[in-house]
């Protein structure tokens, strides 16, 4: 079965057809929200909202462990992140659509991984790719299938918020290789690795980054909303053509 964790903008999935839904309880508290689950063109699938419903969950304070275990345990085999980032690179422009290949993480303070506590074996996961590679093919896949434009490469800088960066730190992400920047997808993926979860993520760029292009003197929010409603039916279409494993597990 195919997970789907929504961002802003993607609080439900207007295309599947809900068959139940169901709370959650896991050993890390509980998750952002209920479970949805349904069918979609690419078959079973449940889906998240990681901000909650309301949209009320800061990025810093996402149940992360507890979302990826709850999906996990409803017996996902595979998750997609979709998620609203800022463009940082000159070639992004609102609107666009980035499959990202890499991470840099800049957040602190959050609870990254399950392997912690008094007891606790100490497990290192190597996270040398942090996306799946057949899953982002896979998505790359689906966006060719539904012939929608996408760029199917791109680092992600996760850093902590709730606020959005400053130009210098844009500066900074760019000098360090980054081309987008959002706030959720850390520590995500790696729980996602550590439970042996295939993990990749689709970027809606919802404005400039600060001190980049249209956002060259502040972000402009009143846009972002427009964007990301402009944007999201071309998501759902991307979600919809994903195609299913080899081994046929959904």
């Amino acid at each position: 079965m195919l997970a789907i964790i929504g961002g802003s903008g993607l609080t439900q999935l207007s295309n599947l057809d809900v068959s139940r839904r169901e709370v959650a309880r896991t050993p890390y508290g509980e998750p952002s929200g209920v479970l949805t689950f349904g069918r979609m063109e690419c078959g079973e699938v449940v889906f998240l909202a990681r901000h909650g419903h309301d949209h009320a969950i800061p990025p810093h304070r996402v149940n992360y462990r507890a979302n990826l275990w709850a999906l996990k345990e409803a017996g996902a085999c595979r998750v997609v992140s979709v998620a609203s980032v800022g463009g940082i690179s000159a070639c992004l422009n609102p609107g666009d659509i980035v499959i990202p290949h890499q991470i840099i993480d800049y957040t602190w303070g959050r609870k990254s991984t399950y392997f912690d506590g008094d007891g606790a074996s100490v497990l290192h996961v190597d996270f040398t790719e942090p996306y799946d590679r057949q899953l982002r093919a896979d998505l790359i896949h689906a966006a060719a299938a539904a012939r929608i434009v996408i760029h199917d490469r791109g680092v992600y800088a996760a850093t902590q918020g709730p606020r959005l960066e400053t130009a210098a730190e844009i500066d900074r992400h760019e000098r360090d290789g980054a081309t987008v920047v959002g706030m959720t997808g850390m520590p995500e993926a790696v729980l996602a690795r550590e439970l042996g979860l295939p993990y990749a993520a689709v970027n809606l760029v919802a404005n400039h980054a600060a001190g980049r292009g249209q956002s060259q003197n502040g972000i402009r929010f009143e846009r972002l909303e427009e964007v990301l409603r402009e944007t999201m039916g071309r998501v759902r279409a991307i979600l919809a053509h994903i195609r299913r494993p080899a081994d046929g597990r959904q």
